[in-house]
């Protein structure tokens, strides 16, 4: 099992936004979803654009290129449900945003 990893501090993702950070050997777009932080792949699957720089609007952040929807809380794609990219465990400790990604 792998330890969660300080990504960010509280407040260093503004509301509706996201950022790109490199777990490991992944790398990982965690949003500030109102207030709650969740983390999923950064990687669209259609054509490898950074979701990281999306927008989220009700919990769904849209590729920046070809405009794919994801929900940031489980990374369904909101198109086709049996279609998931990763999602990981997201936690606040103290001010630090952590995030647990698993090592393969």
């Amino acid at each position: 099992m792998s330890e969660f990893v300080t990504v960010a501090r509280v407040g260093a993702i503004p509301l509706g936004q996201g950022i790109t950070v490199a777990v490991g050997e992944r790398l990982v777009a965690v949003f500030n979803d109102g207030g709650t932080y969740q983390a999923i792949d950064d990687l669209c699957p259609h054509m490898g654009a950074s979701l990281g720089a999306g927008e989220v609007h009700d919990g769904i952040v849209a590729c920046p290129w070809h405009a794919w929807r994801f929900r940031v809380c489980d990374g369904t794609w909101c198109d086709n449900p049996r279609i998931k990219i990763d999602s990981f465990p997201v936690r606040v400790v103290g001010d630090e945003i952590q995030v647990q990604v698993e090592k393969k």
